[in-house]
């Protein structure tokens, strides 16, 4: 997400970051940029003139005149505008109330709002330890019902039947009353979705709101369709009391423009956004971090967060357990941190949250690639299980026919072995005195060897970036 936007902007940005002074000659080419930017994301255009105007304002005035390095000053301005844009701050959901907490999901078809309530039943239940009861009042769509049927049962939340003889209104009250039997924390009701914003559907919606009075209204909208997102959901916002808007799709949207312009259209924040197909892909949106992103600057926080939530603790402290006392790191361990990564979004889903992202040239990013990542798995499946303790028995017949078991080529079962072998010095550096920092500083020397000293790399991490403070060692708890 982003991509199309975080470029154009690192590229204009860049420009004005080295001048000593800021005039309103050369804000006023910048701020050109950064409007064209944001048009090509499909930010909607009230949302880019109220933008621009408040950019001008702020750096015009004594904020950057009175600072020692204006130029820094101007982007943290941008910054500041963008997160102020989408919100400034996360708003959690209102569950604070006498259980069960009812929740409404509203949107078009299409949107992912039956997937959204799967995941968001996950999320509540997994982060919120909450007890969560799931509901289709969609009597439209008989697969519907059976879809959130199915997807109940994927994440192990209660699913309450539903079918096409009922009333929207009937359905979603039964459940309740089973719910306040059953002590449960929260309903979420799904609602029928139509292709488009029609008077028969919102009066349906209406009458159910008012029977049901739920807690949270959330509005579920596609981020691929732009500032039309934000457009459907004013209209709903109109119809409806909205609490929150879910964004879907947000991994599949280069551009932003959704994201940047509905909390300013519709005055209602964004809650979640969804950054994938997986069930568990449902992140709370930080306005700060998003913008942060935006820029270029990454978000390590996410990916600290994640790292917390989907690393499997026990396999990495045994592995971290292992590489200490010397016993070494073979292509079982290998394997076991590939799955790891495509548990986390994969390679470029890790990368994007990494700062200086937008530096790295596109060649070295379509080498780093989640197909990569899936082939070697392949490979290392090919493999009998001596041969993932010793790689060093892979020879040539060996090779031949782990490639065919692979359905790969042997050049690329030798490119396995060698960044294998690149990886396992690295956990021998991690086995020494200095462990962490001795690793962090060879993947600084592997990235600078894969940038091969393209512009932007500054010879180790993107962006000339350092290890982070606090990473010199193992840390104990």
């Amino acid at each position: 997400m982003f991509e199309n936007l975080t470029d154009r902007l690192s590229k204009t940005l860049k420009n004005i970051s080295g001048k000593g002074r800021l005039t309103e000659d050369n804000i006023k080419g910048t701020l050109r940029e950064v409007r064209m930017a944001l048009l090509e994301a499909d930010v909607a255009l009230p949302v880019v003139r109220d933008f621009i105007q408040a950019v001008k304002k702020r750096a015009i005035g004594r904020e950057v005149t009175k600072t020692l390095n204006p130029g820094q000053a101007f982007i943290k301005i941008v910054q500041s505008e963008l997160e102020s844009a989408m919100g400034e701050v996360n708003e959690n959901l209102n569950l604070a109330t006498q259980p069960p907490a009812v929740l409404l999901m509203a949107g078009l078809q299409g949107a992912g709002k039956t997937t959204s309530v799967a995941k968001l039943s996950l999320l509540l239940k997994n982060k919120e330890k909450k007890s969560v009861l799931v509901v289709s009042a969609d009597v439209y769509r008989p697969a519907a019902i059976k879809q959130l049927e199915t997807l109940a049962s994927e994440v192990d939340v209660e699913f309450f039947p539903s079918d096409i003889t009922q009333k929207p209104i009937d359905i979603a009250n039964a459940a309740i009353a089973h719910a306040k039997k059953k002590f449960i924390d929260v309903v979420i009701v799904d609602t029928a979705g139509r292709l488009h914003v029609d008077g028969e559907m919102m009066d349906e919606i209406k009458d159910l709101h008012q029977a049901i009075n739920p807690v949270e209204t959330l509005f579920v909208v596609d981020a691929m369709t732009g500032q039309d997102a934000a457009n459907t959901a004013q209209a709903f916002n109109e119809a409806l009391p909205l609490t929150g808007v879910i964004l879907t799709k947000a991994d599949g949207d280069a551009r932003g423009g959704a994201a940047l312009s509905i909390r300013h259209i519709t005055g209602k924040p964004i809650k979640f956004i969804g950054m994938g197909e997986k069930i568990d892909a449902l992140e709370p949106f930080y306005p700060d971090r998003i913008a942060s992103r935006i820029l270029g600057m990454g978000d390590v926080l996410s990916l600290i967060e994640e790292l917390e939530t989907k690393v499997d603790k026990d396999k990495a402290a045994k592995l971290a357990s292992k590489v200490q006392k010397g016993k070494g790191f073979d292509l079982e361990d290998f394997r076991d941190q590939l799955v790891q990564m495509k548990s986390m979004g994969g390679m470029m889903g890790m990368m994007d949250k990494l700062p200086g992202m937008s530096n790295v040239p596109d060649a070295m990013k379509s080498q780093v690639n989640d197909k990569a990542t899936n082939q070697m798995e392949a490979i290392i499946n090919s493999m009998t299980k001596k041969e993932r303790a010793k790689p060093e028995i892979i020879k040539g017949g060996r090779k031949r026919r782990i490639a065919a078991g692979s359905g790969t080529q042997i050049q690329d079962v030798n490119k396995l072995l060698k960044q294998f072998t690149q990886m396992q010095k690295m956990m021998k550096k991690m086995s020494g005195k200095g462990g962490m920092r001795k690793m962090m500083g060879g993947m600084q020397g592997m990235m600078g060897g894969m940038g091969g000293g393209m512009p932007g790399m500054g010879g180790g991490m993107p962006g000339g970036m350092k290890m982070p403070p606090g990473l010199g060692g193992f840390r104990k708890k």
